[in-house]
């Protein structure tokens, strides 16, 4: 009788002790994230933030990177062909003097992401065949890591030129190089059955508020340009007009700390898969209300897109 309630209670013990270590494993990997970013200059913008965020919440971030401004898929692809058919080419190690496959291959990551260059991201016969082979090429390095598509956004409403939607157009305005966009990054995520990180739909709910969205200064005067003065930009998520030395510049494309903002939080949200509502941190370019609309937004996209 002894023995067998000796047994009993040393399996008991065994079973507690099984637990114990499933469920601190769990939370070890709920908050530890191996992420590996393939991309450009967009992917960049999207995940300055990201460590920040992740850091306020108790999150053990770790990043990859292979990016490369301005890159498309299929100059991504071009690098792994050069270096799988010479290991010696320095064209194939592109990124630092390393190639996709070191990189990939140091370590265990949970995600990859992938975009296309947002120029060409309205075009989806830009896509193929390169994302399928990135893919394939990922998933035999590591094929227990999660494929995420990363939904780029279109460039402000004040740009001079908006993306390509197929070879011979570009798109006329900002909601169409979205919605072309839109549509091809969703159909390559449903050609992987992969998750998408909508900061393009982020982007384009913030662009139209009528509250919140950005208007152009209609009062500025571009024919006396005196430094440092600026037109009125208020709630911009993208670069805009700036000044470089004595010369006004301008880049309505790539994300200004607003903009990187509320890509961070759609990142954190969909990939840590916790709620976006409660988080402190903001650049401190962004005004608390303007900072408070965005996280209105993310945690709404974040919410319909979280299986």
């Amino acid at each position: 009788m002894k023995s067998n309630f000796l047994k009993f209670k040393g399996s008991s013990i065994l079973f507690f002790l099984l637990v114990f270590s499933f469920n601190a494993f769990s939370q070890t990997g709920n908050n530890t994230l191996r992420l590996f970013v393939i991309g450009n200059s967009f992917s960049q913008n999207a995940t300055t933030f990201l460590p920040q965020i992740a850091k306020e919440k108790g999150k053990t971030l770790i990043i990859g990177r292979a990016e490369l401004g301005g890159h498309s898929l299929e100059q991504h692809w071009s690098y792994v062909e050069k270096f799988e058919k010479d290991s010696t080419d320095t064209k194939g190690k592109p990124y630092g003097g390393k190639s996709l496959k070191m990189l990939l291959s140091k370590g265990i990551w949970d995600v990859v992401t992938i975009q296309q260059y947002s120029y060409l991201s309205g075009d989806s016969s830009s896509y193929n065949p390169y994302a399928q082979k990135l893919v394939d090429y990922i998933k035999k390095l590591q094929p227990n890591a999660e494929i995420v598509i990363h939904q780029t956004w279109a460039y402000r409403t004040d740009a001079k030129k908006f993306g390509r939607i197929d070879k011979t157009q570009s798109a006329k305005n900002q909601k169409e190089m979205w919605q072309r966009s839109q549509a091809a990054y969703h159909k390559l995520a449903k050609q992987f059955n992969a998750r998408i990180l909508p900061v393009g739909d982020a982007f384009e709910e913030v662009a139209t508020s009528k509250k919140y969205g950005y208007k152009k200064d209609a009062d500025f005067d571009f024919e006396h340009l005196l430094a440092p003065n600026l037109p009125d930009q208020t709630n911009s998520i993208n670069v805009g007009y700036f000044w470089n030395k004595q010369e006004l510049a301008f880049d309505p494309n790539h994300a200004n700390d607003a903009g990187k903002y509320l890509g961070g939080l759609i990142w954190y949200g969909l990939l840590f898969k916790e709620p976006v509502k409660q988080i402190a941190f903001k650049p401190e370019t962004v005004s608390g209300d303007f900072k408070n609309y965005m996280i209105k937004v993310a945690a709404h996209l974040v919410k319909i897109n979280t299986k």
